[in-house]
């Protein structure tokens, strides 16, 4: 009964539209499916979240949806780390941006300073830079 109620909270909280909580994750769209993952995990009350392209994938409006997700849980608390190839997501969400090439940090910045050109020149060196 504890898990049947939990799942019922996530599903309400995510906003997850499915036919019976018995339904196949299969059997769901692409966003369903991205949230049923997070709802997985969690269940696990994490501290960290840790995300890699949580949209690939999905419609726009499902992108939407995980951003606005993804966004709440950091004000609840949990730090969100979401890795992904698409800036305007990246610039939708973030509070602070991590840019990387070759396996090394190549710049950071508060995400209210970033934009896509500033991040494509941090992407593009080959050493860090911080603003």
């Amino acid at each position: 009964r504890r898990e049947r109620d939990a799942l019922a909270g996530f599903r309400k909280m995510l906003s997850i539209r499915m036919a019976s909580a018995e339904q196949a994750i299969e059997g769901l769209s692409g966003g369903n499916q991205q949230k049923v993952i997070l709802a997985r995990w969690l269940a696990r009350d994490p501290k960290v979240l840790i995300v890699d392209e949580p949209t690939r994938g999905v419609d726009v409006g499902a992108k939407t949806e995980v951003h606005q997700i993804l966004v709440h849980l950091a004000a609840r608390g949990i730090a969100v780390m979401m890795i992904s190839s698409e800036l305007p997501e990246v610039l939708a969400v973030s509070d602070r941006i991590v840019t990387m090439r070759r396996g090394r940090i190549t710049g950071q910045m508060p995400g209210v300073e970033a934009n896509e050109e500033r991040l494509m020149e941090l992407m593009a060196l080959d050493r860090k830079e911080t603003l």
